[in-house]
């Protein structure tokens, strides 16, 4: 890296709002309280918010002696009882932001927080609850009787349920942003220090820096890209009044993250949904886009793949992948007045020279570059004109706007009948989803900060060498997108992203040298783990645009879902209706009013009493545009001159203004990771540890027979997931053992095996059997030399096993009778009674023949006969034995017909 830069971590974690009858003074600090910064707020304002922040940096003395002293000048009468001046009203962990419907001004406040992931060493938290405060005095309160009413659909939206902060990690940017901002050039970083000490009037921003000369570490903070922040209009009032610590961004989607353990090495995968601010809103109220290109239910899905045992973001090997999903970018709706299911799609307005596509397709070029990669899985054969009618506007729009860019940057467009492939019995969905996934993965490419590994370079695979995206000195940059989009972008677009996803998660496990191809396998546990993330991010998105879960998922596409499904699907689908018909328009007005969408007013229209909110969201309709753009050349300007980059993330005057950069000591606080994730200054124990707690693979989805084989990348059979042995603590040395002898060990038995075993015997028996096996695991010996080692560390003493001591040397009587038990097990076979009254004697002699040896009735020493072969089986063995030599034999007429029948079933 050209230059040493960190990200800027926040000094306001903890909160505690303290109250007089004039002021509420916020104080905050950071983890270690070592550094403190206080918001003085005024109550005696009715309706006006008046903050004032000193931007000093407290010691916790200072604090303390000035709490102190506001305490004291507040009192009343002294020895009066509740005399106290200054009173703490509630701790919390972050300002969500500040809102006025009628009255005066609340603060919103989080109150209880979760952690729900760790991007290097980097905390993603989730809101568990909130608190609103009203700011202005009792004495001044001016009461309104429509501000209850207010403040209740204000709170319709459940800030505990999918928003997320991090006090370090800009969760508005991907990954590959992120990381670029730090390997700026070090004269872009030191011109940009310099502008802001200029422009900045906090004298102690650069204080005692000046004699450190080039020792000091650049902090960078990035300005959020305001689509995926969605607390921006809330934080409009303070934000160019308070220092930016103060000001914590949440976004509203999903975020989930699970360790993938590859022989003990931690991979953390995880998966961020950033939902956009823009044109929000539920099902069928909020379709198509708006007037300034945001279209519906637009979501960014991005998936992060990095070593959990390097934690810098220098230094560790980090991957991501970045999909969109979205509306049809169109002036399109559906009327929802005649309680259809499937309401009619009409089209509002004509557009004949695809001026919305045009604007959100400028948008997607300005943030992830060329080419942009429309999957459309809406029905293309209908016997009523229904989604047809989208296609067809689609692929309008996109031709006329690929006339005017250059061919090498064109959009491409992908028709796929999703739902026709579906009922199609010859056809299987996710092979043909797994086809266009790879096409699209080679095309955009990925993200990864580190060059491609030496072994990769001696043997290139032939997926690797075709890869697209943008190759640097430090690894890789994805280029351009896929943006899938179906009518809802709910069920049929969560499978084909986890498709996608899939495929670039074999990639990125290959850029980091963790598998030898870039190919997974279903039934593997990754991919199972994989899956796990894509349906509870799926079943997440689809409750908060749709209203319920999802109702077609991955199993059901790949035709393996239990019958039980079924019904539950039928549930999801009228939970999803109900939702849309009686609580949508609701939810919306709570959307509208918290975004800031709709703003109450004295003297104009409640929220409640608008017949529709087309013109909140279309603004054209209220004043018109000054400038018009131009139909031909309808993309930014300098966007095009930097494809396939992304301009968002290119060095430029244009950029740079978007960061705030500061120069710190080596071991400063503000930059210090380390100091932030292990915080050796608190207690900590090991039950509350997240990496523990979280979802792991080698627990949660490898199956309990796996002693052998304990490859997270080996396909296993469906029925055998769930807990392995490494969580029963009663087998966890056992396991040890069994894997380090695990070259030399038999398989263990399976579990259909162990369910088949005789009814007949006992549970004590049973009991004795397990404990013998257990005991009894088999140990390699190579050389006479490490006989004696193996046997100091593994045999223990007769006292430790049965606790009684036994005789060291059996008498010779016993050894001549052991020797002769030893003589008759050699050839003895067990014959499991319930199989002998189950299997018919017919069947037994076809299979093998057991002729009893021993003239006493009740031995169970037989001989055994090999069975008898058909001449059929005999030609068809010597066919093999031939094929392998190389000697293969002509197909017939019914080869060439079942062959085909294979081709057409599999691919067609």
């Amino acid at each position: 890296m050209p230059a040493a830069a960190a990200p800027m971590i926040s000094s306001v974690q903890k909160l505690v709002l303290y109250e007089t009858r004039a002021r509420y003074f916020l104080v905050g600090s950071n983890p270690a309280e070592t550094k403190y910064r206080v918001l003085k707020i005024d109550r005696t304002e009715p309706k006006d918010l008046v903050i004032i922040d000193d931007k000093h940096v407290y010691t916790q003395q200072e604090v303390r002696e000035l709490l102190g002293r506001l305490d004291l000048g507040n009192r009343t009468k002294i020895g009066q009882k509740g005399s106290s001046g200054l009173s703490r009203a509630v701790s919390a962990f972050g300002v969500v932001g500040f809102v006025r419907f009628l009255e005066g001004y609340y603060i919103v406040l989080i109150t209880k927080r979760r952690k729900m992931a760790d991007i290097g060493g980097h905390a993603i938290y989730k809101i568990e609850d909130t608190n609103m405060i009203y700011i202005p005095n009792d004495s001044v309160r001016v009461t309104h009787p429509d501000e209850a009413r207010y403040l209740r659909i204000f709170q319709n939206v459940d800030l505990s349920s999918n928003f997320y902060f991090s006090y370090s990690y800009d969760l508005s940017h991907s990954l590959q942003y992120n990381l670029t901002v730090l390997r700026m050039p070090l004269e872009t970083l030191r011109t940009e220090t310099t502008q802001t000490r200029q422009e900045s009037f906090d004298i102690f921003e650069d204080e005692g820096l000046s004699t450190q000369g080039g020792s000091g570490v650049f902090g960078v903070c990035s300005k959020p890209y305001e689509k995926y922040v969605w607390n921006g209009k809330l934080l409009e009032a303070v934000k160019n009044t308070v220092h930016r610590d103060w000001l914590l961004y949440i976004i509203h989607g999903f975020c989930g993250q699970s360790k993938l353990l590859i022989y003990g090495r931690p991979i953390y995968v995880t998966l961020i949904a950033r939902r956009s601010s823009k044109f929000a809103g539920t099902r069928f109220l909020k379709r198509g886009a708006n007037c300034e290109g945001d279209v519906a239910n637009e979501v960014e899905t991005e998936q992060i793949l990095y070593d959990a045992s390097v934690m810098s973001f220098s230094a560790g090997s980090y991957s991501s992948y970045v999909q969109v999903r979205g509306s049809v970018p169109l002036y399109w709706s559906q009327d929802i007045s005649t309680m259809m299911p499937k309401p009619p799609i009409t089209l509002d307005q004509a557009d004949p020279f695809a001026h919305v596509a045009a604007l959100h397709f400028d948008q997607m070029l300005q943030r992830f570059g060329s080419p942009i990669i429309i999957l459309n899985l809406v029905k293309e054969r209908e016997k009523r004109k229904h989604e047809r009618i989208l296609s067809e506007e689609l692929v309008a729009a996109v031709t006329y706007l690929n006339q005017f860019l250059p061919p090498e940057h064109a959009i491409i467009y992908i028709p796929w009948d999703m739902a026709k492939y579906t009922k199609s019995k010859l056809c299987n969905v996710l092979d043909r989803l797994n086809v266009i996934a790879e096409s699209v993965v080679k095309k955009t490419g990925f993200f990864v900060n580190r060059p491609d590994s030496y072994c990769s370079i001696l043997r290139p695979d032939e997926k690797w060498n075709e890869l697209g995206g943008y190759v640097v000195s430090t690894g890789r940059l994805q280029t351009g997108v896929l943006r899938t989009n179906c009518v809802d972008c709910l069920d049929r677009t969560n499978t084909a992203q986890f498709m996608v996803g899939k495929c670039a998660l074999a990639y990125q496990l290959y850029s980091l040298g963790l598998i030898d191809k870039p190919n997974l396998q279903f039934d593997t546990d990754a991919v199972r783990l994989f899956e796990e993330l894509y349906e509870d991010h799926g079943d997440t998105l689809s409750l908060q645009y749709g209203g319920s879960q999802l109702v077609h998922r991955v199993k059901t596409y790949r035709k393996i879902a239990p019958w039980t499904q079924h019904s539950k699907d039928i549930m999801q689908t009228l939970s999803r209706y109900y939702s849309n018909a009686f609580s949508d328009a609701d939810r919306q007005d709570s959307i509208n009013l918290f975004l800031g969408v709709f703003k109450p007013m004295e003297g104009k229209p409640h929220l409640w009493e608008l017949p529709t909110d087309f013109y909140l969201h279309h603004k054209n309709t209220l004043s018109l545009s000054q400038s018009r753009r131009s139909y031909t050349y309808w993309w930014t300007t300098g966007v095009l001159k930097h494809l396939p980059l992304p301009f968002d993330e290119v060095t430029c005057a244009e950029n740079r203004h978007k960061l705030t950069v500061k120069k710190f000591h080596k071991y400063e606080e503000e930059i210090d990771i380390h100091n932030e994730f292990f915080r050796p200054y608190e207690l900590s124990s090991f039950d509350e540890t997240f990496c523990l707690a979280m979802t792991n693979s080698t627990r949660d989805f490898m199956p309990k027979n796996v002693g052998i084989d304990p490859s997270p990348f080996t396909v296993r059979k469906p029925e055998e997931t769930g807990k392995s042995v490494l969580g029963n603590k009663s087998n966890r040395e056992e396991t040890v053992l069994q894997r380090k002898t695990a070259a030399s060990a038999p398989p263990p038995p399976s579990e259909e095996a162990v369910s088949s075993s005789s009814e007949d015997d006992s549970g004590t028996d049973k009991e004795d059997e397990g404990a013998v096996s257990q005991r009894s695991t088999p140990v390699k010996v190579t050389d006479t030399g490490d006989n004696t080692k193996i046997t100091e560390n593994v045999v223990q003493s007769t006292k430790d096993v049965y606790g009684v001591n036994l005789s060291d040397v059996p008498s010779e009587d016993d050894l001549a009778i052991y020797a002769r038990f030893v003589q008759l097990g050699q050839s003895q076979h067990k014959q499991d009674k319930s199989n002998q009254q189950f299997c018919s004697k017919h069947h037994l002699d076809r299979v093998i023949n057991l002729i009893p040896i021993s003239s006493f009735s009740q031995d169970n020493i037989y001989e055994v006969q090999p069975p008898r072969a058909d001449r059929k089986s005999i030609e068809i063995f010597h066919a093999h034995i031939q094929a392998g030599r190389g000697n293969m034999q002509p197909l017939g007429k019914d080869d060439f017909l079942m062959y085909r029948e294979y081709i057409r079933n599999r691919y067609l």
